[in-house]
């Protein structure tokens, strides 16, 4: 009995030990608990009397070290999202983080914190750069859900001001080497109100780095983004001499749109015109339409092709291909109606003149009336009921041949004279393709190995 109630004594001794070392636990947990409420309404009244008291009689319409000094802004970009770029309107569109940088001595604070991450709604009541845009159209600051602004102040008075923009800025274009060419797509941006001698950009981490594009921020379909520069320059106008900051975005153009579109067709369209040169000078359907088929072709392609570009006054290097080819198409064309011109007198050199040459004038009248009748109904009069004419011909032939008498003369054969081939078409067969043929050459040569016009280029400074 006495081992039984000193061990049930011991029990109850530990469990008081265990409830009173949970309750002395609690105890202090609800006591931390409490301490670290208590320290950040401490600290939040700390920061609600810091930013009170600098707040407290600042003029926001004052930029700092007004009077005293020059105020110094530092930006950079990052670039989240570029494209599209539009070649009829000459202008680009850009999804931008930008970041402004300065210091205003009269936020200079001390607290337990080094940095106050402040709400977009701060910026309204303090000091901002007036920065501006000087080639942007338009620009959108987002506001979904919330202003898309960072604000952070550090002790010394620095202030980090960061906005998310979408800017559509002018991008000027010499178009000359379209669709070979390259551009240089500038953003220019600085103070709309104060001069040098009172506020001053520059860059943060320098021309290098202060302009990053994401690795995946590309959003173009005809143009590769191939690096961007960053300097800075100084225009004077009658207010006096400011500062701006300059970001070029270079481009190159994709050709192979174009090489489908436009180059390839125009291209199948002069070798479809050559075809007509293998056809018999007789087949005028046949040789018309392809001549008439394949100008209006080439010009519809024309004109399609100038739809995608401004209205410039010069001409581009596909306006040098599509015209070359359409000179190429209405030559054949051309050709085609002299062969038809001569073909329409060919009867007289192969057929009459060789009559003529072989029998002279002092043959009987009557026989030359016949002759000349024979070969002309051999050579001219193609109707459906070609053997009948034939063997009429061959008839005359006969007749006039017993007239004239002479076994050693020869009669042309009127075959000879149907399904002929031309010189002239024979000598374009050769002539047209070898010219063609040598323009590419010299065409593809030319712009593919010499370096695109950039206009508006400034080297990094």
């Amino acid at each position: 009995m006495d081992l039984h109630s000193a061990f049930n004594n011991m029990i109850w001794h530990v469990l008081f030990l265990l409830i009173l070392l949970g309750c002395q636990t609690s105890l202090c947990q609800q006591s931390s608990e409490a301490q670290k409420e208590t320290d950040a309404n401490e600290d939040s009244t700390v920061f609600t009397r810091i930013l009170d008291g600098l707040l407290d009689g600042y003029d926001n319409r004052l930029r700092p070290g007004l009077g005293e000094n020059v105020t110094e802004i530092k930006t950079n970009i990052f670039v989240t999202s570029f494209g599209p770029v539009s070649d009829t309107e000459m202008e680009y569109t850009i999804d931008v983080f930008f970041r402004q940088s300065w210091k205003d001595e009269r936020l200079c604070f001390k607290g337990p914190m080094e940095m106050l991450p402040l709400n977009n709604l701060l910026a309204s009541n303090i000091w901002t750069p007036d920065t501006f845009f000087l080639n942007g159209k338009k620009s959108i600051a987002h506001n979904m859900t919330t202003p898309n602004k960072l604000l952070r102040l550090k002790d010394d008075g620095t202030l980090l001001y960061t906005m998310r923009l979408t800017i559509s800025a002018e991008c000027p274009m010499q178009l000359e080497d379209f669709p070979m060419d390259a551009h240089a797509c500038p953003l220019k941006f600085g103070s709309y109100a104060y001069p040098v001698s009172e506020v001053v950009y520059t860059w943060t981490q320098g021309a290098a780095k202060s302009v990053v594009v994401a690795e995946d921020g590309s959003r173009l379909n005809q143009y590769h983004l191939i690096g961007q520069t960053a300097n800075t320059e100084d225009i004077h106008t009658s207010r006096g001499q400011y500062t701006v900051m300059m970001a070029h975005f270079y481009l190159k153009r994709k050709i192979g749109y174009f090489v489908i579109q436009t180059y390839m067709p125009c291209f199948m369209t002069v070798i479809l015109s050559q075809v007509s040169f293998w056809l018999n000078r007789e087949s005028v359907p046949a040789r018309t339409v392809f001549g008439v088929t394949t100008v209006l072709t080439m010009t519809t392609l024309s004109i399609s092709a100038r739809n995608s570009l401004p209205k410039v006054a010069y001409a581009t290097a596909m306006d040098w291909f599509i015209a070359v080819c359409y000179a190429f198409v209405f030559s054949a064309l051309i050709e085609f109606a002299t062969v038809n011109y001569f073909t329409k007198r060919s009867w007289a050199w192969d057929g009459k003149k060789a009559l003529e040459a072989q029998h002279p004038k002092k043959r009987d009248p009557m026989v030359l009336s016949k002759k000349a009748n024979n070969v002309c109904s051999a050579g001219v009069n193609y109707t459906p009921n070609f053997t009948k004419d034939v063997s009429i011909s061959t008839i005359s032939n006969t007749t006039s041949v017993q007239l004239r008498g002479g076994p050693e003369s020869k009669l042309v054969d009127p075959k000879k004279t149907y399904n002929s081939v031309s010189k002239i078409d024979k000598m374009s067969r050769i002539v047209f393709p070898v010219l063609f043929g040598t323009f590419n050459l010299v065409y593809w040569a030319t712009y593919l190995n010499r370096e695109p016009m950039v206009q508006g280029v400034v080297a990094s400074t």
